[in-house]
């Protein structure tokens, strides 16, 4: 669980690891498991540098993630950087799908499509892969259910830095294709995402693999803290204010946690005010793998793996390392989560792109689909504001509404063609 430890930047506002279970303290290295009770890793901070940090020194930052350098664990010397300068994605304005959903409060769509690779693993890459290079590591890995492993590799390409990356054999052939054209390595396994993961973290172990750094798993404390950029854009596009809810996919859940740690870092040092009452989060699984949702609807003391079906491959980890914790957050701020069948989640594709432009891919179904939810069930409170995630890019997932969309006319090319099928009047 560790390798070659060589300190981050010097002047990085991290200072060390911590248990999230037993509260145990680390070294800043490449681990991700503590070494006294097995719990997952997360970075922890200096909170007087921390409080160093002013919405100035922020805005006068490069337009893309590393505006917020100072509150994160590594990249604060930009030639050190492993990056595609991922971030600053819109946030759009959606009063067409709040009026569709019964939201009466305005509505908007935190689209991470926008980034190099189209989804918001570029900015968990980014942050990863820096911290990877500074201590030490010449190559870069993934376990991947798609959109990590374009990432890394497209990373991996611009640095000039072998990579090699595995993935699930039936993923989509959207994500196989635009991962394989950076020229990495690409190791499809006969087996699920989780099966994939197993592999990953043995692999790690070998003495052949003790210079390659798994994003996800032997620097996934680093990588994990490139979610809550998220966190910080949306407050800041905003007017540095914190929204009254949001709802976000869950895979690992992990991407859901970072976003209330990103929230409660900016109150905690004085960027933002929190909403009178707090925030609340909300999760969203597909109905193919919800072991999270699952777990918070039957009051279960813990998470059940599952093996995953269904059209959101990007969210099928049956095995959720963050899901524990993601509950955490739902039930603190008095949030909920809830999950989508397949036809749900193709509704809510065709109605986001029809209502604000914005194409997603299947998560970004399941989360409108689960908006929907939450809405007809009184969980949100459609009186106030809400920003909900898109995390990828519909391109990457075309088979999911393929047969479902197509011409609305077919004519020949003359103007009795046009004029039969109803174009002219």
């Amino acid at each position: 669980m560790t390798s070659v430890v060589n300190p981050v930047a010097v002047d990085s506002p991290a200072r060390g690891l911590v248990c999230r279970a037993c509260g145990a303290e680390f070294p800043l290295a490449a681990q991700h498991a503590c070494f006294e009770c097995f719990g997952p890793l997360e970075v922890a901070y200096d909170p007087a540098a921390l409080a160093q940090v002013t919405r100035a020194q922020i805005e006068a930052g490069p337009h893309n993630i590393w505006r917020y350098a100072a509150l994160l664990p590594a990249g604060q010397d930009p030639a050190a950087r492993v990056t595609l300068d991922p971030g600053l994605t819109p946030l759009v304005p959606a009063p067409a799908l709040a009026a569709a959903i019964g939201l009466d409060a305005p509505l908007w769509v935190k689209d991470d499509s926008a980034n190099p690779t189209h989804s918001f693993k570029d900015r968990v890459v980014s942050v990863a892969l820096t911290a990877a290079r500074s201590l030490g590591f010449t190559r870069f890995a993934c376990a991947s259910t798609g959109n990590l492993a374009n990432s890394v590799a497209a990373h991996a390409a611009r640095a000039g830095v072998p990579s090699i990356v595995f993935i699930p054999g039936d993923l989509e052939q959207g994500k196989v294709v635009t991962t394989a054209v950076y020229g990495g390595e690409l190791v499809a396994i006969d087996g699920s995402y989780d099966d994939v993961n197993r592999l990953c973290g043995e692999l790690v172990e070998t003495d052949e693999f003790e210079d390659t750094a798994f994003v996800n798993v032997n620097v996934r404390p680093f990588y994990a803290e490139g979610s809550k950029t998220l966190g910080y854009e949306v407050a800041e596009q905003l007017g540095w204010r914190i929204p009254a809810q949001v709802v976000i996919p869950m895979a690992s859940g992990e991407l859901l946690t970072k976003v209330d740690k990103a929230f409660a870092e900016l109150v905690e040092i004085g960027l933002v005010e929190a909403p009178a009452g707090g925030w609340t989060v909300f999760g969203a699984q597909s109905e193919g793998c919800n072991p999270i949702a699952t777990a918070l609807h039957s009051g279960a003391d813990r998470i059940v793996p599952v093996k995953p079906t269904g059209i959101a491959k990007s969210l099928n980890i049956g095995d959720p390392a963050a899901g524990a914790y993601a509950i955490e957050a739902v039930q603190r701020t008095g949030g909920w989560m809830d999950y989508a069948g397949d036809d749900e989640i193709r509704d809510g594709i065709r109605l986001l792109a029809r209502t604000t432009g914005v194409f997603a891919e299947t998560a970004g179904g399941v989360t409108v689909a689960v908006l929907k939810k939450l809405v007809a069930g009184g969980k949100l409170d459609p009186a106030k504001e809400t920003v909900v995630f898109n995390t990828g890019e519909g391109l990457k997932t075309l088979d999911a509404v393929a047969t479902e969309v197509g011409p609305t006319h077919r004519i020949k090319p003359t103007l009795r063609g046009a004029r039969d099928a109803g174009l002219l009047g």
